[in-house]
């Protein structure tokens, strides 16, 4: 741990990073071990899935510190060295852990989670998960020593697994992002999602939800609550319906985890905004096509101009392919701009649906060529920060 944290200061005193990841690996390579023995009479609850992962994360842990101080990796490294890092930085017994969907199950066998939340599964980083079929598979395995799993009954994907762990609690927090989910996972038959509740002829179906969202209000057969959040969005509430279960399960009250989610305005950048040379500016994050069909309708109920942000690193994945599947029609008639490494196949893609665009340098450029007003920024996740970095946008209510 000691060299760890001394690798760590070196990479941020060099400016090569924040120092989490390194001082991980490190620790890792030189005491495999240390991550079990770091979370050794310790409370942990992993957040894991394609979407939502560092907004439900925060949601909970804002929850559970009304019980105890809680640890978490806030900077948002979710891999083994962050996940060692945080716990290693934190001597609460309480800690929240956001885990990248590929090393779930090296977290879940790792550090004894006493239990996990699963919101979702989609095609993301195609470079890296070829198939989610595969990811679905190494969750079920993985979840079955967990002792409490609390999953979107809207998602195939996060029930299968699920169902492995010895006690299960069920949230209806909507899935409008549903290719990924047209085979059952259990059986590989089509899985029919045709309005009513998903169901296989295997006999895998929607379970019958603990928790579920009526419009505004989170409901359960005893709480009506309404959200009333400071974030924005179908998905936010989702979200938040995930968080606030799970903190029920950990001990929390219903109403006094709706109100830690009502303070939170701002998740690491997310929806961010400010002014910019007389653009008022917000941040939203979009790297898959769930995400951009989630955030895609957020806009599509407003006339701001849009500025379109895709990379292709390796965070983001070095496939663009994903393009095809998200609906940009709905952007018609807007004014957008669009940058990034992956500028010219958004132009592309915009035109083949019929929307029209110009192209940017880099984000700075591209709000340049927007006349004053309001602008909504949406980039995938290096672009995003890139645009959190230069634009120094703060959250404001």
């Amino acid at each position: 741990m000691a060299a760890g944290r001394a690798a760590g200061f070196l990479s941020r005193a060099t400016g090569l990073g924040g120092g989490g990841v390194i001082g991980g690996r490190l620790t890792l390579r030189l005491a495999p071990g240390a991550a079990a023995a770091l979370a050794e009479d310790r409370e942990i609850v992993l957040v894991s899935g394609t979407n939502g992962k560092t907004t439900t994360s925060a949601l909970l842990a804002a929850a559970l510190a009304t019980r105890a101080p809680v640890a978490a990796n806030a900077d948002g490294a979710n891999t083994d060295a962050g996940l060692m890092t945080a716990l290693a930085h934190s001597g609460n017994r309480l800690a929240v852990l956001e885990t990248d969907e590929g090393w779930l199950p090296w977290a879940a066998a790792q550090l004894s989670p006493a239990s996990a939340v699963l919101l979702n599964l989609t095609r993301d980083q195609l470079s890296r998960h070829h198939e989610v079929a595969r990811v679905v598979s190494t969750w079920h395995e993985a979840m079955g020593p967990v002792p409490l799993v609390v999953a979107n009954a809207d998602d195939p994907n996060t029930v299968w697994p699920a169902m492995a762990a010895p006690s299960q609690v069920w949230v209806g927090a909507g899935q409008l992002w549903t290719q990924d989910s047209v085979a059952c996972p259990r059986c590989g038959r089509p899985c029919r999602q045709d309005g009513g509740p998903w169901m296989c002829t295997c006999g895998l179906r929607r379970p019958q939800p603990t928790w579920w969202l009526e419009d505004d209000d989170l409901v359960s057969a005893s709480d009506r609550l309404p959200l009333r959040l400071e974030l924005p969005g179908r998905f936010s509430r989702a979200n938040a319906a995930m968080a606030v279960a799970a903190a029920v399960a950990c001990g929390v009250d219903a109403a006094t985890a709706v109100e830690a989610a009502r303070a939170i305005h701002d998740v690491a950048g997310r929806f961010a905004v400010g002014d910019h040379h007389g653009r008022q500016v917000r941040l939203l994050l979009a790297k898959n096509p769930a995400g951009w069909l989630e955030t895609l309708g957020l806009v599509s109920r407003e006339d701001s101009a849009l500025v379109l942000a895709v990379n292709s690193n390796g965070v983001d994945g070095r496939d663009p392919s994903w393009l095809y599947d998200v609906g940009f029609d709905s952007l018609a008639g807007r004014t957008i701009v669009v940058t990034g490494r992956r500028s010219s196949d958004l132009v592309v893609r915009l035109k083949l649906a019929g929307v029209a665009c110009v192209a940017g340098r880099d984000v700075v450029h591209a709000l340049s060529l927007i006349p004053p007003g309001r602008v909504d920024v949406i980039a995938d996740y290096t672009a995003f920060q890139d645009a959190r970095r230069r634009l120094a946008l703060v959250a404001v209510r």
